[in-house]
């Protein structure tokens, strides 16, 4: 893992969960660790096990020079596309920090310039840069947690077990029940045996 992309700008980094969704907000975060930041555990949060990413968010928080978390909902997912929402919640998230960045390393291929900070988009981030990976774990946490208490509302769905992911269970559930109104409309949610398929004249 790398510390940094660049060490002469104060660098935040970012990362989302939840695009893979059928249900629920994408959540994404911004994070600014300091310059002597290293650490034996911290990478990918899908690499990580559930506990070791609780322990890891705790050890963020405390450390990081500033760290933000925010969301776009399934209403605006359905309206602007998971792509676009999901840099919203980044651009969100950014703005909350205590501290502005200076420059920016985004988890990925896309991102839309935001209030003119310059930016890097790097494929597989997450594994890469120490900041990217503990955004990636605030943001994958904090979407648990959330999805974990809706789980309450529509026990059903088992949202605190799939997350609201397209596991068989969860589309089975929404094969069974229908969809709630966490879920996103423009997603395919039925198990593939129920998709209708039509075709273009």
């Amino acid at each position: 893992m790398n510390a940094f992309y660049q060490e002469k700008l104060l660098e935040a980094g970012c990362d989302e969960a939840g695009r893979g969704c059928l249900a629920g907000p994408v959540f994404a975060a911004a994070v600014i660790l300091p310059r002597n930041f290293t650490h034996d555990t911290l990478t990918d949060s899908k690499q990580l096990t559930a506990v070791q990413r609780y322990c890891l968010r705790d050890e963020i928080r405390q450390k990081a020079v500033a760290w933000a978390v925010a969301s776009c909902s399934n209403e605006q997912i359905d309206r602007v596309n998971i792509l676009r929402a999901s840099v919203y919640a980044m651009h969100k998230a950014i703005g909350m920090l205590s501290q502005t960045p200076e420059f920016l390393i985004v988890d990925g291929n896309y991102f839309i310039p935001f209030a003119d900070i310059p930016y890097r988009t790097i494929v597989k981030g997450d594994a890469l840069y120490y900041s990217i990976a503990a955004a990636s774990v605030l943001a994958k946490t904090c979407r648990d947690d959330y999805m974990a208490t809706l789980a309450g509302e529509y026990p059903q769905y088992r949202w605190d077990k799939n997350k609201g992911y397209p596991s068989p269970a969860h589309r089975d559930a929404i094969a069974r029940y229908g969809l709630t109104p966490y879920h996103r409309r423009t997603f395919n949610s039925l198990p593939p045996k129920q998709l209708k398929i039509t075709w273009d004249e």
